[in-house]
């Protein structure tokens, strides 16, 4: 699609003396009140060049302009240049295009070539999958599918955490107070149990940490009993995840965790030592990264047992090696900040000068009402609860309201999750937030259930135009009866949705497109709230349906995006 910025640079370029397009392109705004244009250009920085002042240049600027055809007014008003857009060849440019391409509307090739890695969700095996964890599954799983419209060679990697002490914990607590049959019964609920009454005996026996920590080591050193006890806890939650991967239609292409790497880490370990940027300290190895106000990072414990950083330190490789990745992606909460900069400064040290294509996202905590979650105390709440509440509370209102759906289940499903997936991708994923039922399974104002039946509403107007009126308006149709201002104004939130989308990429940040559909969403409503649009004129009639189209993809594309379906039925 043309570039407007573009196109009125090459319009003013010859109106300006010392200026370059791109410079030019990049000084034009887009005013937040639309009754001073679709654009302006401020005039302060001519003022030293042209010797005038601001508003002077700006007057000439305007006058020189006014009558380009690509303009249906232009105005000076102080030291800005006010442009209106032809609003006819607006909506026939952003219409047309956003009709033809439909499901691919605001796709790119930018990223072609370029292989990105995205890591995220990586829960810990033998532990609930809680709702802290919602937040690097969905966060992470929207960042893939942007980059992935993008035009990148996105892939998807689960990290899982299925390496380190805890197993050892575990595996005690297992042989001390567990059965087969009642991990088989209910896995993840069982092993929490065990991993809460390890640390309640633990208090009063520290002896128990001891044998957690033999146990761990008897598992790095690939003792069958541990190893098989690992394996077979791992599998029966990996059961679980999918589970709940499969509520929410997330897959990945590869589950390699922390345990893939143990026989790759004793490389890097060497390699520290080698390139003297190791020391020994009281048994263990350090890395101490004073000089950039980072500590001392622990490579090895006293016992010889590998930590997080030695690990991330032998993935990161593993993947340049393996994929030779354009960026690598990881979407882990902000309090694993200091971590992240500790192990990329350790691979820049080592000499790896991709180390800071290793990017570390970082995002805000989930706590409860009641305080911080606890894994070993068992104050949790399951994500599996949380989505079959959300829909089964969506199927009563479906059912409530008589919603007109061939398949209530699906509705439900789709609807309740995307509610859920919407609350946790509307707001900057920074922040920290309180996880409320009320909050997550609200459906009015701004969210994704709104959302979702704007864009049923538009599947609905379709319905009725019928496929043959449909049909002529992807031939073409007359823009001049698209031209009204909240037409006017739905078709600019079009036009910007690529724009969007890259800006979400290159910032990480989903909650771009997510208000954004909701500004789309709303403008598609005050559209068809002040606009008839099944008129008895067949040429106005067509006009509106393209832009109906053109909206449906744009929402429909913007929801696909955050991980949600569209449905064409509420």
């Amino acid at each position: 699609m043309i570039s407007y910025k573009e196109k009125i640079a090459d319009i003013l370029a010859p109106q300006i003396e010392g200026l370059e397009k791109e410079e030019i392109m990049s000084m034009i705004e887009e005013p937040a009140d639309s009754k001073m244009g679709d654009y302006a250009f401020p005039c302060f920085k001519l003022a030293k060049v042209l010797r005038k002042a601001p508003p002077m240049i700006a007057k000439g600027i305007a006058e020189a302009i006014a009558d380009n055809e690509a303009f249906d007014k232009v105005e000076q008003v102080n030291a800005y240049v006010n442009m209106f857009v032809s609003k006819t060849e607006f909506a026939k440019e952003v219409v047309s295009e956003a009709v033809a391409k439909g499901d691919a509307y605001g796709r790119s090739e930018i990223g072609e070539g370029k292989k990105v890695i995205v890591e995220y969700s990586s829960p810990n095996i033998a532990k609930p999958f809680h709702i802290g964890h919602i937040r690097s599954t969905v966060i992470g799983n929207s960042i893939y599918k942007i980059y992935d419209f993008l035009g990148y060679d996105a892939m998807r990697i689960n990290h899982l955490g299925d390496y380190g002490t805890q197993f050892g914990k575990m595996i005690c607590a297992y042989r001390r107070w567990g059965n087969k049959e009642d991990v088989i019964k209910e896995p993840i609920k069982t092993l929490l149990s065990y991993y809460t009454k390890f640390h309640e005996e633990a208090e009063n026996d520290p002896s128990l940490e001891d044998e957690a920590r033999a146990i761990f080591t008897k598992l790095e050193h690939g003792e069958s009993e541990e190893v098989e006890l690992w394996q077979w806890f791992r599998d029966e939650s990996l059961k679980e995840f999918n589970r709940v991967y499969d509520m929410l239609g997330i897959t990945f292409d590869s589950y390699n965790g922390e345990s893939f790497y143990s026989d790759k880490m004793p490389r890097f370990v060497k390699e520290l030592a080698d390139k003297g940027i190791m020391e020994e300290d009281a048994g263990a190895n350090i890395v101490r990264l004073d000089d950039y106000n980072l500590g001392t990072a622990l490579i090895t414990k006293s016992d010889g047992s590998t930590l997080y950083i030695t690990r991330d330190i032998a993935a990161a490789v593993y993947r340049k090696e393996t994929y030779d990745f354009y960026k690598n992606i990881y979407v882990v909460a902000s309090q694993q900040n200091l971590h992240f900069q500790q192990w990329i400064q350790i691979l820049e040290m080592m000499g790896y000068e991709w180390a800071r294509d290793c990017v570390h996202i970082p995002f805000g905590l989930v706590s409860l009402e009641e305080g911080t979650m606890s894994t070993r105390q068992g104050r949790v709440v399951f994500l599996e609860d949380v989505l079959n509440r959300a829909v089964e509370q969506t199927k009563q209102i479906i059912i409530e309201k008589n919603v007109n759906t061939e398949n209530i289940d699906q509705t439900a499903k789709d609807v309740g999750i995307g509610a859920v997936v919407f609350n946790e991708l509307s707001n900057y994923r920074i922040k920290d937030y309180v996880f409320s039922w009320d909050k997550v399974l609200n459906f009015e104002g701004e969210t994704g259930p709104y959302v979702q039946y704007t864009h049923a509403r538009a599947c609905s107007i379709l319905r009725n135009a019928g496929e043959e009126v449909a049909a002529k308006a992807r031939e073409g149709f007359d823009p001049q009866y698209i031209t009204g201002e909240s037409a006017h104004k739905l078709i600019k939130l079009i036009y910007d949705l690529p724009d969007v989308i890259v800006e979400a990429g290159e910032k990480y940040e989903p909650s771009i497109v997510t208000r954004h559909i909701v500004d789309i969403a709303q403008g598609f409503n005050k559209f068809y709230h002040d606009e008839h649009i099944l008129v008895d004129n067949e040429d106005e009639k067509i006009a509106k349906v393209a832009l109906v189209m053109a909206a449906k993809a744009a929402i429909k594309n913007g929801l696909g995006l955050l991980g949600m379906n569209a449905p064409e039925k509420m």
